[in-house]
C-alpha cells in the first residue's frame, strides 16, 4: 500500500438513508477527530490508510459508528469477517469460555482445542491428517517454508530450494517477505535468501501466458533452471502459491497449476498454497485452490478461519506435520481456547447455513455486474477479477498506465455514500463483502460503486 492518507477534514455529503445504507453526519464525523488524532499520535504509522471511519459496532454485512451512520460493507475487515460481522454462533461461543472463565492456556491442554481440531480435520479433504494453530497469516506461511525444507532434507535433498512467483504477497516477517515478490519491501532485510527463486506469474493480460499457459510455465521453470544451475531432483524443495493475488484477485489459469503439480510430484517437491484471503468460502469452494483441480500438500490459512479472533492455520498430512519434534514448534497465543470456540464456530456457520454456496450463487451475479461496469467505462477499467465473492476492478488508463489516483478517489467517495470498499493504494479496488449478503444488498453495493466510478469519470470529461 502507498503512503496516501484520507482527508481528515469534515465535509458535508449527501445524506443516504436507504435500508442498507445510513448517511446523517459529515465526514469525516468532526466528534470522531479526536480518536484518529490519538491514533495519529500515539500508534505507529504502519497501521494506517484506510477509510477514516470510527467503527463501533459491526453486524452481519454492515458497519455502525456511534453517530448515527451505518455502511454496507464490501471489506470483511479485508477478508475477515467471512461468516459476517458478529456471527451469532460466533458470540454464543464465546460467551461460554468467557463465563468460565478460561481465556489462555498455551500449549497446556483444552476441550475447545481438541474439539476444533477434530471438527477441522473431518470437515476438510483427507489429505490434510493434522493442523498446527497460529495467531497470524505470516507465521502460517513462515511455518510451511519451514516445513517444506525440513522435508527436503529428510527426502535427501542438498539445497533448501523454494519457488514462489512474481507478484504474490505472503505476509510481513523475514521468510515470508522473501517468499513474497515486491522488491522494495524487502530493502529492510539487507540481503535475499539465495534458495528462494521466483517465477513470472501468468497475468491474464500477457498474451504469452494466456496462448499456452502450460508451455508458459515449462519454459520459465527450464530458464530458472539453467540460469541458477539448480537440480528440482536435488536442489528444490517446494512451490509456494498465494491461491489468487490480493492486491487485484488475480487467479491463475487451472491449467497453469496443474503444471506445477505435475512438476513438484515429479521432481519429490511439496506443493503449498497461502490461502490467507482465498479460504473458508471466499471464492465460493472451502478452499480457493480447489478451483485448480490439485491436492496441495501444506495450506496456510487465516483471516476468514474465525471471522473474528487471531487465528491461522496450517494443514497437511501426518508425514509432513510431525516433522518438527515435540516441543520445537509453537507461538505463545495460538490454540487458545477462545480463538478455537470461535473457528469451530465459524466452520459449523459456513457449513452449516449454507454460506458457502451463497458465496457461490450470489459470486456469479456480482461477477457478472462488474463485468458490466467494466464495459461501460472501458478507458478507465482493463480487467475484472474475482470468483465467488471475492473480486477487484483493475483501472488502467488506454495507454495501460495504472490510475492510482481516480481508485483513491472512488474509494473515498463510496465511504461518503456509505459503502466501504478496500483501499489497496494500487490501481486496483477490491471488493469482498461478508458471506452472509442478500442479493439485494450486494446489488445496492455494486450500483453505489458504479455511481460512484460514474460521476469521477464524468467529471474528468467535462
Amino acid at each position: 500500500m502507498s503512503g496516501f492518507r484520507f482527508s481528515l477534514t469534515p465535509t458535508e455529503v449527501p445524506k443516504v438513508n436507504t435500508k442498507f445504507r445510513r448517511i446523517v453526519t459529515s465526514l469525516p464525523v468532526p466528534e470522531s477527530l479526536s480518536i484518529l488524532a490519538d491514533l495519529d499520535k500515539y500508534e505507529s504509522t504502519s497501521m494506517h490508510g484506510q477509510m477514516p471511519v470510527v467503527w463501533d459496532r459491526a453486524e452481519g454485512f454492515q458497519v455502525y459508528d456511534a453517530w448515527g451512520n451505518k455502511w454496507l460493507d464490501f471489506t470483511s475487515t479485508i477478508f475477515v469477517a467471512n461468516t459476517g460481522h458478529g456471527n451469532p454462533r460466533i458470540v454464543n461461543a464465546l460467551r461460554k469460555v468467557l463465563e468460565k472463565p478460561l481465556l489462555h492456556t498455551y500449549t497446556y491442554c483444552s476441550k475447545e482445542r481438541a474439539e476444533y481440531l477434530k471438527y477441522l480435520i473431518e470437515k476438510t479433504p483427507p489429505q490434510f491428517e493434522k493442523a498446527f494453530l497460529l495467531s497470524a497469516g505470516t507465521e502460517a506461511t513462515e511455518c510451511a517454508l519451514k516445513l517444506m525444507r525440513m522435508n527436503g532434507w529428510k527426502k535427501g535433498k542438498k539445497r533448501p530450494g523454494i519457488i514462489a512467483f512474481e507478484g504474490n504477497w505472503h505476509g510481513r516477517t523475514m521468510g515470508a517477505q522473501m517468499m513474497g515478490y515486491n522488491p522494495a519491501q524487502k530493502e529492510w532485510i539487507g540481503y535475499l535468501d539465495p534458495n528462494i527463486f521466483h517465477l513470472p506469474f501468468p497475468y491474464p493480460w500477457r498474451k504469452e501466458a494466456i496462448k499456452d499457459t502450460e508451455k508458459y510455465f515449462i519454459k520459465n521453470m527450464e530458464a530458472l533452471l539453467k540460469e541458477k544451475g539448480l537440480s528440482p531432483d536435488t536442489d528444490l524443495c517446494g512451490f509456494m502459491l498465494e491461491t489468487y493475488q490480493g492486491w487485484g484477485a488475480v487467479f491463475y489459469p487451472p491449467e497453469f497449476v496443474r503444471a506445477v503439480e505435475r512438476f513438484a510430484r515429479e521432481c519429490g517437491m511439496l506443493l503449498a498454497f497461502d490461502e490467507m484471503q482465498a479460504g473458508f468460502g471466499r471464492t465460493g469452494k472451502l478452499f480457493g485452490y480447489m478451483h485448480y483441480g490439485v491436492e496441495p500438500d501444506i495450506i496456510c490459512c487465516g483471516k476468514g478461519a474465525s471471522s473474528s479472533l487471531p487465528l491461522s492455520i496450517v494443514l497437511g498430512s501426518r508425514e509432513i506435520m510431525d516433522i518438527c519434534e515435540i516441543g520445537s514448534m509453537s507461538s505463545t497465543h495460538s490454540a487458545n481456547p477462545m480463538v478455537c470456540a470461535a473457528g469451530k464456530a465459524n466452520l459449523e456457520s459456513l457449513l452449516e447455513d449454507d454460506l458457502i454456496e451463497n458465496s457461490r450463487i450470489l459470486g456469479k451475479i456480482f461477477i457478472a455486474r462488474l463485468n458490466e461496469i467494466k464495459n461501460r467505462f472501458p478507458d478507465h477499467i482493463n480487467c475484472v477479477s474475482g470468483k465467488g465473492l471475492v473480486a477487484a476492478l483493475i483501472f488502467n488508463d488506454p495507454q495501460n498506465r495504472p490510475l492510482v489516483s481516480l481508485c483513491n478517489n472512488i474509494c473515498e467517495s463510496a465511504m461518503r455514500r456509505g459503502l466501504l470498499v478496500v483501499h489497496t493504494g494500487r490501481e486496483s479496488i477490491k471488493l469482498a463483502p461478508p458471506l452472509t449478503i442478500t442479493e439485494e444488498a450486494l446489488l445496492e453495493g455494486v450500483r453505489v460503486l458504479e455511481e460512484t466510478i460514474a460521476d469521477y469519470i464524468e467529471d474528468e470529461t467535462k
